[in-house]
Formats: structure tokens, C-alpha cells, sequence
């Protein structure tokens, strides 16, 4: 009998640099090789703990012109040999306004894509903030999409209006925006963090916090004070599990490393609420197979 108890890691990424083309990864050659599904299982027997139940899988940064053709990839790759990817998170270049459309309708032809991520965290200051990325992001309800928040946390801020403009949107914070961990700061983050949690359309996805740490010499207590923040912010019903494979290889030893030290961090809430963390809320937030 299996005992480890079920994840739905909301925030994997899976990358083939042979088939499509990935700019960003000249600069971490660490993590430049290829990255999936078996190398994913392989380490999936490093943790006693938990079991991988249901991948969503998170747009890795494929050129923009090839955003649709990763979604189309990942989506052949749970038909063939990792049928545990139930959701998909495309990229969409929501900044378009009205022209975005002829993307999501591509999208839209998939049933296992059920969101959309446009990179926000390192374009200038004002990229969300205008009439046309607002327009963009106001049309996924129409097609059942959520849309996710990649940020740093000096964009809260921005994205706090943007949430307020599209009310009918369901989003997710990803990494908790991005803080500096590895200076220790929590402010402005932690004011900053509670004022987007005020708006009930907003989801926090516990993820990403060792790779903002300091990579060699993080330890657990170094994340306590974000995660428990992040707790108190959202409260049970609007947090979720992410895990950052392979990106999170940066500073844990394995995808089972970074999932052992936020039971750890979050032993204290019960396994009622740790229930609804690491599975539970990601299936109702994505839409996922129950």
C-alpha cells in the first residue's frame, strides 16, 4: 500500500532546447540541458513523503513564437508518457489587447490548458498597466482561463491594479512574489503582499522561495517568516503547492527536497490544511481531475 501522501504540484516545467528555443537558458547553464517527464520521475523516489498525483505544467519560456507549439508539445507529452500532466499554462501575449484572441482560441482547442502566464517580472515598469494588457487578461474567463502573476515584489503594486481592473479574472500570485529572501527583507513585500490578498480573486502559490534564498546556504528558517505571512495573508482556502522543477535545482538537491521542507514549515496547520495546500486547492483553482 502506498502511504505517501498525493501532491498536485501546480508549477513544473518541462523543456527540450533541442525541439524549441529557449533564450533564457544561456543564462543559467546549470539547468540548460533537457529537462522531462523521466528525469522528473527519477527523483520523484527521493522523498518518503510524497507522491507526484497531478502535474500542472508552467510555459518555460519558449520563444514567443513558439508559445503555442509548446503547449502543443507538453499536451502530446501527456497523451504519450507522462499522463499525470492534467493542466497546462500556456504563454499568451496578453499585452495585445483584442489580437490575443487568435492565440487563446489555439489554446482553447486544448482541454488540459486551463491558464495562461505572460512574464511580467523583468519588463519595464507600467508593462501591466496598460488599457491593452488589462484587455487581454479580461478575455480569459471566456475561455475558462486563469492567469498567472510572475513577478518581482516590487511589481505588487502594479499588478494589485491589474487585479482590481479585471475583477471576473482568477489569478495566482506565482513564487509569493518574488521577495528578496536571501537579504532577509520583508518590507515593503509583507504590506505590499497583504493588500493583493484582499482581493478574493487571488490565489498565492507557495513556490520558488529556495531560488530566491541564498542558493548554497538557505536554510528552512531562512523561508519561515514568508511562508507563514503568506498564510496568514490567504488563509487555508487560497494557498497552493508549487514545486519549480526543474528551476528549483538551483538551490534544492531534488523535486522531493523543496516539498519535505515546506511540511516541515507548515507541520503546525494540521494535515487538514496541509490537505487543501498540497492538493486540494490546486485541483479546484486550476480545474483539475478530482
Amino acid at each position: 500500500m502506498d502511504t505517501k501522501r498525493p501532491v498536485a504540484d501546480t508549477h513544473v516545467h518541462l523543456w527540450d532546447p533541442g525541439y524549441l528555443t529557449y533564450p533564457w537558458l544561456e543564462t543559467v547553464p546549470a539547468i540548460a540541458g533537457p529537462h522531462g517527464p523521466a528525469e522528473l520521475q527519477a527523483q520523484e523516489a527521493e522523498t518518503d513523503r510524497f507522491r507526484l498525483a497531478q502535474i500542472v505544467f508552467m510555459q518555460a519560456g519558449a520563444e514567443d513564437a513558439e508559445a503555442v507549439l509548446e503547449a502543443r508539445w507538453v499536451d502530446s507529452l501527456a497523451d504519450t508518457v507522462e499522463p499525470r500532466i492534467t493542466g497546462i499554462v500556456a504563454c499568451a501575449p496578453v499585452e495585445q489587447g483584442e489580437a490575443v484572441r487568435s492565440v487563446l482560441e489555439e489554446l482553447a482547442s486544448m482541454p488540459r490548458v486551463k491558464g495562461v502566464r505572460r512574464l511580467i517580472q523583468d519588463q519595464p515598469a507600467g508593462y501591466a498597466a496598460t488599457p491593452a494588457f488589462a484587455e487581454g487578461v479580461r478575455m480569459l474567463p471566456g475561455y475558462g482561463f486563469s492567469f498567472d502573476l510572475c513577478i518581482h515584489h516590487h511589481q505588487l503594486g502594479e499588478v494589485t491594479d491589474l487585479v482590481h481592473r479585471c475583477p471576473d479574472v482568477a489569478f495566482i500570485l506565482d513564487h509569493i512574489g518574488k521577495p528578496d529572501i536571501a537579504a532577509g527583507t520583508l518590507d515593503p513585500w509583507r504590506s505590499d503582499l497583504k493588500v493583493l490578498s484582499e482581493l478574493p480573486n487571488v490565489v498565492c502559490k507557495i513556490s520558488g522561495m529556495a531560488t530566491e534564498a541564498d542558493h548554497a546556504n538557505w536554510q528552512p528558517d531562512d523561508l519561515k517568516p514568508y511562508v507563514d505571512h503568506v498564510v496568514e495573508c490567504f488563509g487555508e482556502d487560497r494557498i497552493v503547492y508549487g514545486g519549480d522543477w526543474p528551476v528549483s535545482l538551483l538551490a534544492v538537491k531534488h523535486w522531493g527536497h523543496w516539498v519535505d521542507v515546506l511540511d516541515d514549515l507548515t507541520g503546525h496547520l494540521g494535515p487538514a490544511v496541509q490537505q487543501k495546500l498540497y492538493f486540494d486547492n490546486a485541483v479546484r483553482f486550476y480545474r483539475l481531475p478530482a
